[in-house]
C-alpha cells in the first residue's frame, strides 16, 4: 500500500453546516456560565447609569426655562441647585459606568479564558485522524486568535451594546414625554436606516465568516514557513514559500477590505440618518416652539436627547459588525467543541489494565481512513506477555497504523484490540497512558533543557536518578559531552540538538516511565550506526520483562527480537524468529533483509 494512504492530509471535519447568529450566541452562552455571574448587578450599575445621562438634558430644561427664563428674570438659586444636582448624577452615573465596566471586564475575562481551555482540552482529546485533518497553525488560531476576538468583543463591543440599548430606551422614553411629534420625527429618520443596516447583517456575518477563515490559513501558513525554514532553505525554495505566503496574506486583506467596505457602508447610513434626524427635528421643533407647544428649554433638552438617542445608534452600528466578527469566531470554536471524539476516554465507566507485563491480542482487525483504501486488513494475531515482537514491511505497509491502534491514538474501523484480554475502548485513558508508552519516530522534544524532558515523563525523578537511567542507557557519556550535561537546553522542538541526539532523549523518556508496554515506531532510524550499536545492547536489558513491539525500519532491530512480524500491504504474511524467516527464500522478509544487507555495506 502507498504511503500517502496513511498519512494523507484529511479534509477538515470542522467545518460544519452553517449555524445561525442566535443559535451561535445561545451555544457560546451555554458553554460560560461565568458571564452570567454577578448579571443582576452589573445590569443595575447599567440602569443608574444609563438614566443618569438622559437626567442631564432634564437638568438643562429645568436650569432654562425654571431658572434663566423665570418670570421675573434669571434665578440664580435655581440655576445653582439645578446645576449642584446635575453634578452629584454625573459623579454617580461616571462611578456606576467605572463598577459596570470593570465587572464586566473581569467576568469575560474568566469565562473565556475557560473556553480557551476547554478549547485546548478537547483538541488533545480528539484522535490523531481528527487533527490531522486540520492544518496546525489553523488549529492554533481557534485556540488563540478565534477566542481573542471574542474577547475583545464582549469586554468592549459587549459594553458598548448593553450600555447603548439601555440608553437608547431611557433617552426615548424622555424624548415622548417631551414631546411626542418631534419623537415620531426621530423614529421617521432612523427607520429606513434601521431596515438597510438589518439587511447587511448577513452580508457581514458572511464576510467575517471568510475572514476569521483566512485568519487561520494566514497563521498557518506562516508557522509552516516557519518549523520549515530549514528545508526551505536547503532546497532553495524560498522564493516559492514567499509567494505562498503572500498569497494568504493577501487573501486574508482582501477578506478583511471585503467586510470593512461593507461595514463601513452600514455606518455611513447611520451617520445619514443621524443628520437628518437632528435638521427635521430643528425644523419641526421651532414649529412647535412658534405654537407654544414647546418651550426654549424643552426643545434645546430635546436636542440633546437626539443627540444621546443618534450616538448610541451610530455606535450600536458599529458595535453590530464587529459583533459579527465576533460571532464568526464563536462558530469556529463552537466547531471545534461541538466535535464528538472518535476515540473516547471511557473515564468512570472504563477500568483499569490488569497489573503486570501486558500480552496484546488484534481480534480480526481492520483499519481504512476516511475516504481512502484499507490500510490493514483481518489482522487477527497474539503476542505474549515479556516478548519483544519487530514489526516490519515496506513503507506504506501499515506498520505505523498498528502502533497507532494498539496505543488508542486511533480506533479500528472493524475489529477490536485487547491488552491482557481487556478491550482497548473500555481501558481509561489514565491506566493506559501510564501503562503503555510509545516513542514515535520523531523524537518531539519541548523547549527546555534535556533533564527537564526526561523527567516529563516521571516529574520526581531526581538528578541522582536521571544520571543513574542515562547510565544503564549506556548515554553517561553522552551526556558528559553535552555543553552543559542534563541542563543543556534543547531549544524549540529539540532543534539544539541532531535528529539521532533527540531520539536518544525522546528514548531516556521512555525509559523513565518505565511501562508495561514500550512501542517503538521505528524509534531508532536517525539514530547513527556506532549509536544504534550501543541503544540496541542498552535496550535488550530495557525491554527485558516488559512487552515490546517495534516497528523497525532498520533490521538490526529484528535480529535482536524475539519474534518478527511481516507486514504487506495491510496483511500479516510472515510470522516467526528472524532465524527462521531469513532463510525463507524469496518471502519478503529475505528480500527485505537482503536490501537492508545491501545498504549497510
Amino acid at each position: 500500500m502507498n504511503a500517502p494512504h496513511e498519512n494523507a492530509p484529511l479534509r477538515s471535519t470542522f467545518t460544519r453546516g452553517p449555524r445561525s447568529t442566535w443559535a451561535t450566541m445561545r451555544r457560546g452562552l451555554a458553554l460560560s456560565p461565568e458571564l452570567r455571574t454577578g448579571l443582576a448587578g452589573t445590569l443595575a450599575l447599567a440602569v443608574v447609569s444609563m438614566v443618569g445621562r438622559a437626567a442631564v438634558p432634564v437638568a438643562i430644561q429645568q436650569g432654562i426655562d425654571r431658572g434663566l427664563r423665570a418670570p421675573g428674570g434669571p434665578d440664580i438659586g435655581v440655576v445653582a441647585t439645578v446645576v449642584g444636582i446635575t453634578a452629584a448624577v454625573l459623579v454617580v452615573t461616571t462611578l456606576c459606568g467605572y463598577l459596570m465596566m470593570r465587572r464586566l471586564f473581569t467576568v469575560s475575562e474568566t469565562a473565556l479564558a475557560n473556553v480557551r481551555v476547554r478549547t485546548f482540552r478537547h483538541v488533545h482529546d480528539l484522535s490523531m485522524l481528527h487533527q490531522q485533518s486540520e492544518r496546525r497553525g489553523s488549529l492554533v488560531s481557534r485556540v488563540t486568535s478565534d477566542v481573542d476576538q471574542i474577547t475583545q468583543f464582549l469586554q468592549w463591543g459587549g459594553v458598548i451594546l448593553l450600555v447603548s440599548t439601555g440608553q437608547v430606551v431611557v433617552t426615548v422614553i424622555v424624548m415622548a414625554v417631551y414631546s411626542w411629534q418631534l419623537t415620531l420625527v426621530v423614529f421617521a429618520a432612523f427607520l429606513p436606516a434601521v431596515a438597510v443596516i438589518r439587511g447587511f447583517q448577513k452580508r457581514l456575518a458572511a464576510a467575517y465568516g471568510i475572514v476569521r477563515q483566512r485568519m487561520g490559513a494566514m497563521l498557518a501558513a506562516i508557522s509552516e514557513s516557519v518549523v520549515g525554514a530549514a528545508v526551505i532553505r536547503a532546497y532553495g525554495v524560498s522564493g516559492r514559500t514567499s509567494a505562498r505566503l503572500d498569497e494568504t496574506i493577501d487573501a486574508q486583506r482582501r477578506a478583511q477590505s471585503r467586510a470593512m467596505t461593507l461595514s463601513v457602508t452600514s455606518f455611513s447610513t447611520g451617520e445619514l440618518a443621524s443628520g437628518l434626524a437632528l435638521g427635521s427635528v430643528v425644523i419641526v421643533g421651532v414649529l412647535l416652539g412658534a405654537d407654544g407647544t414647546l418651550t426654549v428649554g424643552q426643545l434645546t433638552a430635546f436636542l440633546f436627547l437626539v443627540a444621546l438617542f443618534v450616538q448610541p445608534v451610530q455606535i450600536a452600528t458599529e458595535v453590530l459588525n464587529e459583533a459579527q466578527n465576533a460571532i464568526a469566531g464563536w462558530r469556529r470554536v463552537l466547531d471545534v467543541l461541538d466535535l464528538e471524539p472518535d476515540v473516547a476516554d471511557p473515564a468512570k465507566e472504563g477500568v483499569d489494565l490488569p497489573p503486570g507485563p501486558l500480552g496484546i491480542h488484534f481480534a480480526k482487525v481492520s483499519y481504512a481512513y476516511p475516504d481512502g483504501p484499507t490500510v490493514l486488513s483481518d489482522v487477527d494475531i497474539e503476542i505474549a506477555p515479556r516478548s519483544r515482537v519487530a514489526v516490519v514491511g515496506e513503507t506504506g505497509s501499515g506498520k505505523t497504523t498498528f502502533a497507532k491502534l494498539l496505543t488508542r491514538l486511533m480506533d479500528p474501523s472493524t475489529g477490536e484490540v485487547l491488552l491482557s484480554d481487556v478491550p482497548l475502548d473500555r481501558v481509561r485513558f489514565d491506566s493506559l497512558r501510564s501503562r503503555v508508552v510509545m516513542v514515535p519516530q520523531d523524537g518531539f522534544l519541548f523547549d527546555a533543557t534535556v533533564a527537564d524532558n526526561v523527567r516529563f515523563a516521571r516529574p520526581g525523578l531526581g538528578s541522582d536518578g536521571l544520571a543513574l537511567a542515562f547510565a544503564e542507557l549506556g548515554l553517561a557519556d553522552w551526556v558528559e559531552g553535552l555543553p552543559m550535561g542534563l541542563a543543556t537546553p534543547v531549544g524549540e522542538r529539540g532543534e539544539a540538538l541532531s535528529v539521532g541526539e533527540r531520539q536518544l532523549v525522546a528514548l531516556a523518556r521512555a525509559y523513565v516511565a518505565d511501562p508495561d508496554l514500550l512501542v517503538l515506531d521505528e524509534a531508532t532510524s536517525a539514530v547513527d550506526p556506532a549509536t544504534e550499536v550501543r541503544l540496541q545492547r542498552t535496550l535488550d536489558a530495557v525491554t527485558r520483562g516488559r512487552t515490546t513491539v517495534a516497528i523497525a525500519h532498520r533490521l538490526s532491530t529484528a535480529q535482536a527480537a524475539d519474534e518478527v512480524i511481516v507486514v504487506d500491504k495491510g496483511r500479516i504474511v510472515q510470522r516467526g524468529p528472524h532465524r527462521k524467516l531469513v532463510k525463507e527464500r524469496d518471502s519478503i522478509y529475505a528480500r527485505l533483509y537482503a536490501s537492508w544487507l545491501e545498504q549497510t555495506r
